[in-house]
């Protein structure tokens, strides 16, 4: 059985650092900005033999309940008490503070291990803080360097001790079944395999800042996981969070707002939208949350385009619809202004939710299902040639220069999103209008709305290229 460690400290002492050595990778953004870090993330660690789940968290500061800082505190208080360990970290360059010593003594009440980790022991000066770490009255403290990779060994030793040998080490026995080994068997390509309903999913929810992302995320899982309040711009960086929808693991990834890209001038916010870019490109789904009292912003039509450019499977949640009062009249209002803004995203699902109340949920997690089934859809090559020649009948493709081009063969060469290659004739000279009514012929003949459709063309090669001629 493996165990949880949760990483805490005031601001700036290099908590989400050492998170991304642990964990091997830059998931948390990290910045010389006090209190970066707002929700607590959770990540999976290795530390030499050793593999635990670690979270990191927020800053801990004395705050009133009600402020930002207070909730924050109370996020990071949920952490401690849900791990198996704390790793307390001080900063032995600046020495202690204050804040310092009333952490030592909240810890000291929860009556949890604690390994006393002393960060920024590489630098000039360091030995007076890491000395006065002492009289924390938490043991010996752990010289460390998490931006370097120093004294990583030493904190091992240290999280074996407080955890004990046999916990450290435990591992869990993982069974092949016949079921995994089928999965991993190949397909034949021209059969259209079964949607695999029972596959986890990952969604990204995006939006504008305070469209109610976080409150949605928080409303699926019935708890307060994530932080949110009427502040705009609460979320900095991406927070994935694990649940279960119908006995279906569903990841989800609550990222930050998206402001015009002229408005986003601070390097930290900066850092938040490449961080949400990354989530949408790693994701399956993404979720657009308009908030439906202010609608259609410029921004929210370029982060559809962003997402369907992505090639990713999107769903629009018009959020706040407790707060809508003729709702005929507005949903009639939306439908239409969809249809007519996002033409590139013909048949798009559109769900109205109220994230504050729960309100249109379950309607929305089905949408996301289906429109998942659309983005993983094949069709067998047979089906796509017989499509093709009907097309072509009913409107063949216009003549160029005085020439017809034909197109001779269609199959699909990927899924997620669906893309397709024809072999044609003189493929640099069929205008754009054709591709349009060949991707509209493919969503209304095979059921794919809302997902994006690609289509490569391909001259077929003329074998007496290049070869001289008898005389």
């Amino acid at each position: 059985m493996s165990f949880t460690v949760a990483i805490v400290g005031r601001p700036n002492v290099g908590k989400s650092t050492l998170f991304n050595r642990l964990v091997g990778k830059k998931l948390a953004l990290v910045d010389d900005t006090p209190g970066v870090t707002r929700d607590r993330r959770p990540g999976d660690a290795r530390l030499m033999g050793l593999t635990f789940t670690i979270i990191d968290t927020a800053g801990l500061e004395e705050a009133d309940e009600e402020s930002l800082q207070g909730r924050m505190r109370a996020q990071t208080e949920a952490a401690i008490d849900e791990a198996d360990l704390s790793l307390f970290v001080v900063d032995a360059k600046n020495g202690l503070t204050p804040v310092d010593t009333a952490l030592a003594e909240m810890l000291r009440r929860r009556g949890k291990p604690v390994v006393l980790v002393a960060n920024k022991s590489e630098a000039r000066g360091s030995d007076s803080g890491f000395y006065d770490a002492y009289t924390l009255g938490l043991g010996e403290p752990t010289p460390i360097s998490a931006e370097h990779g120093e004294g990583m060994l030493d904190l091992r030793d240290a999280i074996v001790e407080a955890i004990g040998k046999d916990r450290a080490y435990a591992k869990e026995d993982v069974a092949v079944t016949d079921v995994d080994i089928s999965e991993a068997a190949g397909e034949d390509e021209d059969e259209e395999p079964v949607y695999d309903d029972t596959k986890p999913l990952r969604v990204a929810i995006v939006g504008r800042p305070n469209a109610g992302k976080s409150t949605l995320i928080n409303r699926f899982l019935g708890e307060d996981r994530l932080l949110t309040g009427p502040e705009a711009g609460i979320t900095r960086d991406s927070v994935s969070v694990e649940w279960d929808w119908r006995g279906r693991t569903i990841k989800m990834f609550d990222t930050a707002g998206m402001r015009r890209k002229a408005r986003v001038t601070e390097k930290l916010e900066k850092l938040s939208v490449a961080d949400a870019l990354r989530a949408i490109r790693f994701a399956e789904t993404v979720v657009i949350v308009f908030d439906a009292t202010i609608p259609f912003e410029k921004q929210d039509l370029q982060i559809v385009d962003l997402v369907l450019r992505e090639g990713r499977a999107a769903v629009l949640a018009f959020n706040k619809w407790d707060m809508i009062e003729d709702r005929q009249a507005v949903l009639a209002d939306l439908r239409e202004k969809t249809d007519r803004l996002l033409p590139q995203a013909r048949g798009i699902r559109a769900v109205p939710i109220s994230g504050q109340t729960g309100w249109g949920l379950d309607k929305l997690m089905q949408s996301i299902i289906d429109t998942d089934r659309v983005w993983n859809k094949r069709i067998s090559t047979a089906r796509l040639n017989r499509w093709l020649e009907t097309q072509q009948i009913q409107h063949p493709p216009p003549a160029v220069s005085g020439r017809r081009i034909k197109l001779k063969y269609m199959t699909q060469v990927k899924a997620r999103p669906p893309a397709f290659m024809i072999s044609c004739t003189r493929s640099d000279a069929l205008p754009e209008s054709y591709t349009r009514y060949l991707i509209n012929g493919l969503r209304a003949d095979f059921d794919m709305p809302s997902v994006p459709i690609r289509i490569h063309f391909r001259s077929a090669e003329n074998p007496f290229e290049g070869k001289k001629r008898r005389t």
